[in-house]
């Protein structure tokens, strides 16, 4: 008789340990690092004098100051607020270092904006050591690259390691254990869980409920009777559970830049500087990234405060600047302006057909189209050698101050 067959033993079910990574106060941060002489003040990126806060310092936030803030208050709130326009293009820079630290520890990184991330530590112990151990590697990591701290949750799951990422910020790391999860989330105001806004949060205090474990004090009917699906997904929530998973890439879907003005405006070729501007922006994020889009919209908000878009779609998808700019000026040129000009947005969306089109002949000397794109990957290379402001366009250059303007 033959021996039975040995049956091979099913591969351990490896807990998931997901880690939220939080850059603190990062615009701000990465100002105060470049520049030590902000260090220690209150700062705020964002318009000089309009628009609101788009980031604050923590010496800032101990006044009151928050990010989307308008700026008056907040410089109402503190008097000696430093205000610093931002420079997206260097938060990108350092976050794109952030981002490849984080995926050299796993595959499964998902960045949810250019400060926060997502890592799957599923099954990594051996390689990382055990997860408070690969926490705070990482966050070592990025201050020895970066000069910037960051704030780390380890939990169960996505939104339990969000809620973790703020326990101990700045510049800190809490770890929940599956079995302190019940424990954790008793006490916890109802207001921390991703999704319930002051809204809903003012609509559940009317039931008493303050915590999620007074959710929990009401079954899942009750709450799917109450809210519908967003109830079901609170209950949820309130037990700890999510099952999300860790999205590596979410592709875009468009690219675009904006500017609050320092004062209102019906000057069209004021407006169109600002055009070629966020134009420039949006075509060198779209060649970073290896996108084109075919529709170019032209967004406008007046002095009231209402809003106004247009939009064209081309026959070829661009990633071309000058294309960018010349069919946003062609839409403000079209645009009867019904009272002064408080923002101005450029962006480009549509991507996809006719992304990547590919030739064996190289493009006429007389394509105008093939020209400018090499123009472009001119000034991208000579900017990535000697910095963003070492060439300008002639229409965004100030002799008196030797510097593009309006970027």
């Amino acid at each position: 008789m033959s021996p039975p067959c040995a049956r091979t033993p099913p591969p351990p079910v490896h807990p998931r340990v997901i880690l939220h990574l939080d850059m603190d106060a990062f615009f701000a941060s990465v100002e105060q690092h470049d520049n030590p002489a902000l260090r220690g003040l209150p700062v705020a990126v964002g318009g000089e004098h309009r628009g609101v806060v788009s980031a604050a310092s923590y010496e800032a936030r101990r006044f009151g100051v928050r990010s989307a803030m308008p700026m008056t208050q907040a410089r109402r709130l503190c008097p000696g607020l430093v205000v610093v326009r931002g420079r997206m293009g260097r938060y990108a820079e350092v976050s794109r270092q952030v981002m490849a630290l984080l995926r050299e520890a796993s595959p499964l990184v998902e960045q949810v904006s250019v400060d926060e991330a997502y890592v799957d530590l599923t099954g990594t112990e051996r390689l990382l050591g055990p997860p408070p151990e690969a926490g705070e590697s990482l966050r070592a990591r990025v201050l020895q690259a970066t000069g910037l701290t960051c704030s780390v949750g380890i939990a169960p799951n996505k939104f339990l390691a969000k809620i973790a990422s703020d326990v101990n910020k700045p510049d800190g790391m809490f770890v929940l254990r599956p079995q302190d999860v019940a424990d954790f989330l008793r006490d916890l105001p109802v207001g921390r869980i991703p999704g319930v806004g002051p809204r809903t949060g003012e609509a559940l205090a009317r039931l008493g409920v303050r915590t999620a474990g007074d959710v929990l004090a009401r079954g899942a009917e009750f709450w799917a009777r109450r809210l519908g699906e967003r109830g079901q997904e609170l209950h949820a929530r309130a037990q700890g559970l999510d099952s999300s998973p860790v999205v590596p890439y979410h592709a875009p879907k468009s690219s675009s830049a904006e500017t609050t003005l320092d004062r209102d405006t019906t000057d069209k070729t004021l407006l169109a500087r600002w055009l070629l501007a966020h134009a420039e922006r949006v075509g060198r994020d779209l060649r970073r990234g290896g996108f084109k889009g075919r529709t170019v919209t032209l967004k406008i908000k007046y002095s009231d405060f209402s809003q106004h878009t247009r939009s064209r779609t081309l026959d070829e998808p661009t990633d071309v600047t000058a294309l960018i700019f010349e069919t946003g000026r062609a839409l403000l040129r079209e645009t009867r302006l019904e009272r002064p000009v408080r923002l101005i947005g450029l962006g480009v969306s549509n991507f996809g057909h006719g992304q990547t089109q590919f030739s064996l002949l190289p493009a006429p000397e007389h394509d105008r189209a093939a020209e400018l794109a090499r123009l472009d990957r001119a000034l991208d290379a000579i900017r990535d050698k000697f910095g963003r402001d070492a060439v300008a366009r002639g229409l965004l250059f100030d002799p008196g101050k030797g510097r593009p303007q309006g970027g």
